[in-house]
């Protein structure tokens, strides 16, 4: 029993994402709205919430190391989208050129509000407003207030293409691919569990582990298989693989993620420690610069069009995501993993409650209901933990 419940309190955010996933597909079968777990509807999933998740691990950053949020990245998305269209539209600008130039002011924005931020002391939240406020407004004379498309054909195809590119090739290939990523998860899952033994590390019971494994098998078997059934691996899966991998890998085993950690845990005791508590509140900004301008490439492509109002509220829904997966308000807790599950069950929420035809002011109060609830379960959390 203490095994059952140890399974459920670890696996406790990603069951509850299967049980409303499930609950979604009953309601919507039953209304006659098609499916949620169609092939296609899967698809639109993965690609509707690309941005979130991009923008959910930078600002789980900002949440770990410091407690703040950055309120300024949907101005950014908006801004990097803006000077996209102008250069690769307007101006036929060579695309890997114009990219370039799009990250590097995604960089060079973030270093502005992190020097703010770090080095002069003034709060995130005034800062991040303002960015809010200076980034939309650019943003707006960039583009004149006028909308920009389409984009080159030739830069679409790095976000909303697929692998393989022939239709006719999609089944096999995705499967050999699940089938090698599986194997993969599965080797690693035992080299790091033989490698924390060796090392004397506490691990958890074999039961746990085995059980838990299956449940990350099926997923990624079930995810697979739908793929397969659609046109392939869309490109910006692989995108976010490789972002989720890099940013997993740096927070847990890096000593710049150490450090994070530390640093949002108690500023103070990192300082006496020898931490440049400084330098890494700058480059956590930073960092959020460029997962904010990566996100506006992706938003640009997914719509072909750069527009004066693109990214409004994304800020909220990379917030929620982090807080519904788990991260700390007070700082120092969340992980990557945590986040990317948080913004997934906001778009199932969003995308189930859209099949059911909710009234968009609807679909608001659900998820303003649900990060309050996770904020709560928090706050008790800690308050349990001082007693």
């Amino acid at each position: 029993m203490d095994q059952f419940l140890n399974i459920l309190k670890r696996n406790s955010l990603l069951l509850a994402l299967i049980v409303v996933m499930v609950l979604f597909e009953i309601t919507i079968r039953a209304t006659g709205h098609g499916s949620m777990f169609s092939p296609s509807n899967f698809t639109n999933i993965i690609s509707q919430n690309s941005y979130v998740i991009i923008l959910a691990v930078g600002m789980l950053f900002c949440i770990i190391g410091c407690g703040n949020v950055d309120l300024s990245i949907g101005s950014i998305v908006a801004l990097v989208g803006a000077i996209a269209g102008v250069m690769m539209v307007n101006w036929e600008t060579n695309i890997y050129l114009a990219i370039a130039t799009c990250l590097i002011v995604g960089v060079l924005i973030g270093a502005w509000q992190g020097f703010w931020i770090a080095y002069v002391r003034i709060p995130a939240f005034i800062v991040t407003l303002a960015g809010m406020m200076l980034f939309r407004g650019m943003a707006l004379l960039v583009l004149d207030g006028l909308t920009i498309s389409p984009f080159p054909p030739e830069y679409l195809r790095y976000f909303t293409s697929f692998v393989p590119r022939a239709r006719a090739d999609a089944f096999a290939m995705t499967t050999v691919i699940t089938a090698v990523i599986c194997i993969a998860y599965l080797v690693y899952a035992f080299y790091s569990r033989m490698s924390k033994i060796k090392k004397g590390y506490v691990v958890d019971e074999a039961s746990v582990f085995i059980i838990t494994t299956v449940i990350i098998e099926a997923a990624l078997i079930g995810s697979g298989l739908l793929l397969a059934n659609n046109k392939g691996i869309p490109v910006i899966l692989i995108l976010l693989t490789i972002i989720v991998m890099a940013y997993s890998f740096y927070a847990n085993n890096t000593v710049g993620g150490r450090r994070l950690y530390a640093l949002g845990g108690n500023e103070k005791a990192a300082k006496l420690s020898g931490v440049n508590t400084n330098r890494i509140l700058f480059m956590t900004y930073v960092n959020m610069g460029f997962l904010a301008a990566v996100a506006a490439l992706v938003c640009v492509a997914r719509f072909n069009s750069a527009a004066p109002t693109a990214g409004n509220g994304y800020e909220l829904d990379a917030i929620g995501a982090c807080f519904i997966g788990g991260a700390s308000a007070y700082g120092g807790v969340g992980t990557v993993g945590g986040a990317v599950i948080g913004a997934v069950f906001m778009g199932v929420l969003n995308n189930g409650m859209s099949i059911l035809g909710i009234d968009a002011n609807w679909q608001r109060t659900v998820k303003g209901l649900v990060l309050l609830l996770a904020v709560v379960i928090d706050v008790i959390s800690k308050k349990r933990v001082k007693q």
